[in-house]
């Protein structure tokens, strides 16, 4: 029986701490402040649209271009079929004029 009385005593120290609990005091422009501070939060720009921005827009197309109009200038297509050509006859991938067995 001491389990039951020991339980009961602890569920009135329970209810007893409810009677000890005051009302707050909070002040009356809480709730006003607290809606402005959500409210300016919401009404900040996207972090998508200030990073993409028209100026960025323009230097990525700029670079673009000059990397295109680069790479056309240095593009030596009498190079570029002679490397094809090298690659392929080191690989045997090339149809070589030699006779083959097939012919």
């Amino acid at each position: 029986m001491e389990i039951n009385k020991n339980i009961e005593d602890r569920i009135e120290d329970t209810l007893n701490v409810m009677d000890a609990i005051e009302e707050v005091k909070v002040s009356p422009f809480f709730k006003d402040k607290t809606m402005q501070k959500l409210f300016a939060e919401k009404e900040e720009e996207p972090l998508i649209g200030t990073w993409f921005s028209p100026r960025l827009q323009l230097a990525t197309l700029v670079c673009f271009i000059v990397l295109n109009v680069l790479a056309f200038t240095q593009l030596d297509s009498n190079k570029h079929d002679q490397d094809i050509s090298e690659f392929a006859e080191t690989y045997g991938l090339s149809s070589s004029s030699d006779a083959s067995l097939f012919n």
